[in-house]
């Protein structure tokens, strides 16, 4: 175990704030932003040593990730508790406004999906990072998932497999293929990365993240969260015959006994393939 992991392990064992559920997440994230820690380079670092920069690099990396309002607020609020248990409150600001984290909204019946057209995607140069785009749009996979991403281990035939290596939350999940446009997109995977990942075998994730960051940014591509959105939005469309509230469809309020039955088993599995595990969350793609 790492000195900085082992440290906020103790920390937390002597410093028993708050429920019981509430000391084993803090526990999780504070572990979880060890982990990140050293994956974006900061190596022996101890729980003594938070400083500034440390702080805006895991925001940066929240940000860049896509994570939910409520997730990084959270998050937050046990780098806090870590500064202050360790005498190191002046390294983190007040105001969560001040790393650039919106305040929370609520669910709107508006559209956010995205998609990446041929043009789009030709105007990115690395292959790599093209590849990935095209997972995002064809899976719903999240940025994270689509870099880190091995055709050789992911393709099970009629489904992919995603490692907990690869996702939000450490929980592998499942989507299904059902189209020929996603085959395509695999077999061209396949084709790039052979028996490896879609990160190049010279370079590291935080390299490939960088080098993603770099060339969507000069394509003039943003905002590339609402791939997921436009993949949960097809998935209603297929599993309900609807469209979706942000796509125009009927609102929850207009629907019948048997249709809310239909959209709470759409969303469920839209959930799933998403890696939410929630109900509720589909919202935020769907609208309600």
């Amino acid at each position: 175990m790492r000195d900085l992991n082992y440290q906020l392990k103790e920390l937390c064992r002597k410093n028993r704030d708050g429920s019981y559920a509430t000391q084993a997440q803090r526990l999780a994230l504070l572990t979880l932003m060890a982990n990140q820690l050293h994956a974006l380079g900061f190596r022996q670092m101890e729980a003594q040593s938070l400083k500034p920069k440390h702080v805006e690099a895991l925001v940066k990396h929240w940000l860049g990730a896509d994570l939910a309002i409520a997730t990084m607020k959270n998050r937050m609020a046990a780098l806090r508790w870590w500064a202050e248990k360790v005498g190191r409150q002046n390294v983190i600001a007040r105001s969560n406004d001040h790393y650039g984290i919106p305040e929370r909204q609520f669910v709107t019946n508006v559209s956010k999906a995205q998609s990446v057209d041929a043009d789009a995607l030709n105007k990115v140069r690395d292959v790599h990072v093209r590849m990935s785009l095209e997972l995002q749009q064809a899976f719903g996979l999240r940025r994270e998932e689509a870099i880190k991403f091995m055709p050789s281990y992911a393709d099970r035939g009629d489904h992919i497999v995603l490692k907990d290596t690869w996702t939000k939350g450490g929980k592998a999940r499942e989507v299904p293929i059902r189209t020929t446009a996603q085959r395509e997109v695999l077999d061209r995977a396949h084709h790039l990365a052979g028996r490896g990942s879609l990160i190049p075998a010279s370079r590291t994730y935080v390299q490939q993240l960088r080098i993603y960051e770099g060339h969507t940014a000069r394509a003039g591509l943003s905002k590339l969260h609402g791939l997921r959105h436009a993949y949960a939005q097809q998935r209603y469309l297929e599993l309900t015959g609807s469209q979706c509230p942000a796509a125009g469809g009927p609102q929850s309020g207009d629907l019948s006994p048997g249709q809310k039955t239909e959209d709470t088993a759409a969303r469920l599995t839209i959930s799933l393939e998403l890696g939410h595990e929630r109900e509720a969350v589909t919202a935020i793609y769907l609208g309600r």
